[in-house]
């Protein structure tokens, strides 16, 4: 392991991590609740189309959706059951998306766990193969789907995988978790990665304060490594937003992604610490994507957990699983508090991407109106990009959105910073996300 503490070069903020609440409690299995909602849209992409119709019967881990055409991931059944409604549930962004409801059969006999394979004689477009129908998506809150990430455009070479374990999110602690209690199973899944790219050279980064994670994965690694396959864990300065992929690239290896640019374009490409186990999971247990552990955290919610939870469950069965909520809440937000989003109803229910949700009290958000642009250029420091989000608001005020591709604002990565620093709590990111939507268009 590497003992410098790395860090990319321009902006960033230090907000309060909170991550006491829930960073030594182990993961926890959650009870399957009587329901699950399972959305059709939870990945980059179109929404799957569903192979199974209203009463079919279905068993934990079937495929019930694939996307025929265009961007997309396949869609598994979470837990044996009977398909009870077919229509639209709550989203945290796009409001309402088409769903599949599914009943829970108390009665169905256990899932038999499979003996583990050998990956090592499978070639990478077969290894692709597993992860593409296993329904795997970048867990750290993109969607994006993995096996068209790892399958390279012609031409295009990489010399450096990077596992992102940062979690520079406050509150959040669902990677943490997974880095301390499976950091063979993390390693095993880059080492897959590696095959399928074809290079020998894996930078895991985490922020120094994990000390335990970043232990128990510099064992693994050292064990794992081989001449073939190099991995390396890199402790990386508590810093926001270190997790997001083009300044995790500048703090491993200097490199600089261009504007507009991607990852691959200075031969690097970011995987999750999350996805990498779901890909061990997926290639060497043969199980799809239709679980994931989501930290529960705020000090509005009974008791604060880490929990592997089926993907479908509703919030409203996890507040009830632990012991409900307090009355001094505030907001509920999906996501973490910098780049999360509010929600108002506790029948959202979780997706492959959900990492964190967030019963916050009064105490922990400021719900001051915002005022006017002072100019003071406290967001323009924050700005890990070099944008300038004050001017960005302004157009979007002044009703020129449309206007703003020349100001970078296909730069911005939603990550907060500005709004965080600005004295006069503009929603500055909410300003950039609008200016985008408009800027599309």
């Amino acid at each position: 392991m590497s003992k410098a503490l790395l860090t990319f070069r321009k902006g960033g903020v230090h907000p309060r991590d909170s991550k006491e609440l829930t960073q030594n409690l182990p993961i926890e299995t959650m009870p399957v609740p009587e329901e699950v909602d399972i959305l059709l849209l939870q990945h980059a992409g179109s929404a799957c189309k569903l192979l199974v119709g209203r009463k079919a019967q279905v068993s934990e881990g079937d495929l019930i959706g694939t996307v025929e055409k265009g961007l997309g991931a396949n869609l598994h059944a979470s837990i044996d059951g009977t398909v009870k409604e077919i229509g639209v549930s709550a989203h945290p962004v796009l409001v309402q998306v088409p769903s599949v409801t599914i009943a829970v059969n108390r009665e169905a006999a256990p899932k038999e766990p499979r003996a583990p394979s050998d990956w090592k004689h499978l070639s990478p477009a077969e290894i692709l193969g597993v992860i593409r129908n296993c329904g795997l998506v970048g867990m750290g809150g993109a969607g994006f789907p993995t096996h068209v990430k790892l399958a390279l455009p012609a031409g295009v070479q990489v010399d450096k995988l990077i596992l992102n374990g940062s979690e520079c999110e406050p509150y959040l602690n669902c990677d943490n978790r997974l880095m301390i209690e499976f950091p063979d199973a993390i390693v095993e899944g880059a080492k897959i990665m590696l095959h399928i790219l074809g290079i020998r050279e894996c930078h895991i980064g985490v922020e120094n304060n994990k000390r335990e994670a970043i232990r128990w994965l510099a064992l693994a690694a050292k064990e794992a490594s081989t001449d073939d396959y190099k991995i390396s864990v890199h402790s990386l300065r508590a810093k926001y937003p270190q997790g997001s992929e083009k300044q995790l690239i500048q703090s491993i290896t200097g490199r600089k992604v261009p504007a507009y640019g991607l990852p691959f374009d200075v031969g690097a490409i970011v995987i999750n610490v999350g996805t990498a186990k779901a890909i061990h999971d997926a290639v060497v247990l043969g199980k799809p994507l239709y679980e994931r552990v989501v930290t529960v955290s705020g000090r509005a919610v009974a008791r604060p957990a880490n929990l592997m939870v089926r993907v479908g469950t509703r919030l409203r069965d996890i507040v009830a699983y632990l012991g409900g909520i307090k009355n001094n809440l505030a907001r509920i937000v999906m996501g973490g508090p910098m780049m999360g989003f509010s929600v108002s109803t506790l029948d959202m229910p979780v997706t492959k991407v959900t990492s964190g949700i967030l019963f916050l009290s009064e105490d922990e958000i400021d719900s001051t109106p915002h005022g006017q642009c002072i100019r003071c250029g406290w967001c323009i420091d924050a700005c890990s990009m070099g944008l300038a989000p004050n001017e960005i608001g302004l157009y979007v005020e002044a009703g020129r959105a449309a206007e703003t591709a020349p100001l970078g604002v296909f730069e911005c990565v939603e990550c907060g910073c500005c709004a965080y620093v600005c004295p006069a709590k503009r929603p500055l990111v909410q300003f950039c996300r609008l200016a985008k939507a408009k800027a599309r268009r």
